[in-house]
């Protein structure tokens, strides 16, 4: 363990070893990254635990400074671990670079099966017992954390001391077609209102995606950069300042040259860091599979489902004059055609999303007698995870405490920053 300190914390550096598959605790082990957060003034004081569970699925956890946002409310009374699950950060990684050590794409698949919400949640009971001696802690889950929290009541309620969720309520037996049938809608939504706010961008939008549609681009370090990618930037749309990053991003589009309009320098630079998975290829790779376990392949339930909805065909709307419409939280095939991250994993991807035997990832009977206080933050249209699964959900868990809000979107822990902590411990608690 490493401590060292920043301004108003000490913070300890920590490693784990895991098995890569619970189930063979002899067999195969991966590390785990996480680092401990405690105020200053309290660095030697007996502490309740409190685990963050990032969002995802894929993103290492935020690396804070000081206490920044929701830490410093929640370093008044709790020792705070920020976990990088596995997979992620500084945890064993899983990218374009280290999977060909586990062989081809089938090893990779195989390999990849281990790292949905059931394993970090066996991974989090594995930590906890080392660090806690035993001892129940509070989660706190943002969105895919939300689901790994969730799991976590199912699976291991014994380790809770308290849940809270944000943005992060899944459905317990939608399949992925149904995820992303009701998922088109709410991003119609998101866009046809980015639009309003931005009657400008209807025209800006089609502009660019005709000249994509007419000249092959490659983006700074190799995205191919095609109509359908440059459609997926509606991803922006579900984050409370979204609407105003894409706006900025698409009116520096342009610039005159001696060839004619070009997509600026500026704007292939912005497009590149806001598509590009190479910081979080698993996001890609692994993200209909955390809704798999029905016996069904999630068999690139996006791109299947979005042939449902004509008005997210950027050919069909090239064709005719009306807006174009972006997309949002959805993976297709041809992510792993364009983005050079993924590319490598086009056929482990496949693989993936052939596969059956997803393990349950929610015992219901057990939810509907839960005992561990918990609450949960649902955003109204959230673009991320469907308002009415959440609440359906929320019915589902016994005892579970909602606070339904349109103050934020689907960033609120980030944007509401101490307040939305402080408001979940208090419905936790009950009192509020």
């Amino acid at each position: 363990m490493t401590s060292y300190r920043q301004p108003g914390v000490v913070l300890t550096d920590h490693h784990f070893s895991v098995p890569l598959d619970h189930d063979d605790p002899s067999g195969e082990r991966i590390e785990l990254f996480a680092r401990e957060v405690v105020a200053s003034a309290k660095a030697d004081a007996d502490l309740p635990w409190l685990l963050y569970l990032e969002g995802g699925p894929g993103f290492g956890v935020r690396r804070f400074t000081g206490r920044q946002a929701w830490l410093g409310r929640a370093l008044q009374e709790f020792r705070v671990l920020l976990l990088d699950q596995r997979g992620t950060g500084l945890s064993t990684p899983a990218n374009r670079q280290t999977l060909p050590l586990r062989g081809g794409p089938r090893e990779q698949a195989g390999y990849l099966a281990h790292f949905r919400a059931d394993s970090i949640v066996r991974d989090c009971e594995t930590v906890r017992r080392e660090l806690t001696g035993g001892a129940p802690w509070t989660v706190l889950g943002q969105s895919f954390g939300g689901f790994c929290a969730t799991h976590y009541l199912s699976t291991a309620p014994e380790g809770l001391r308290t849940v809270l969720i944000t943005g992060g309520l899944p459905s317990l037996d939608a399949t992925a077609d149904e995820v992303y049938r009701a998922a088109y809608p709410r991003i119609a939504r998101k866009v046809e209102a980015h639009y309003a706010r931005y009657p400008q961008d209807i025209g800006r939008a089609r502009r660019i995606a005709e000249h994509l549609a007419e000249h092959r681009t490659v983006l700074p370090g190799g995205y191919t950069l095609t109509p359908e990618a440059f459609q997926s930037l509606g991803i922006l749309l579900g984050g409370g300042d979204g609407s105003h990053q894409l706006h900025y991003l698409l009116e520096n589009a342009f610039v005159r040259t001696d060839r004619g309009p070009a997509l600026s320098d500026a704007f292939q630079e912005g497009v590149a860091s806001a598509l590009s998975y190479a910081g979080h290829p698993l996001y890609a790779v692994l993200h209909e599979a955390i809704y798999a376990q029905d016996g069904r392949p999630t068999d690139w339930a996006a791109e299947r489902v979005r042939g449902e909805f004509a008005r997210f065909d950027a050919a069909k709307t090239l064709a005719g004059e009306g807006p174009l419409y972006f997309t949002g939280e959805t993976i297709h095939p041809w992510h792993f055609e364009a983005d050079p991250a993924l590319r490598p994993l086009r056929e482990t991807a496949g693989l993936l999303a052939a596969r059956t035997d997803w393990p349950a990832l929610y015992d219901t009977a057990r939810l509907a007698a839960n005992e561990v206080p918990v609450a949960a933050i649902v955003y109204h249209d959230d673009m991320y995870v469907d308002t009415e699964h959440s609440l359906r959900t929320a019915r589902a868990i016994r005892g579970l405490r909602t606070w339904v809000t349109d103050e934020y979107e689907h960033d609120g822990l980030r944007a509401g920053a101490p307040r939305v902590l402080d408001r979940l411990l208090a419905l936790a608690r009950g009192e509020d």
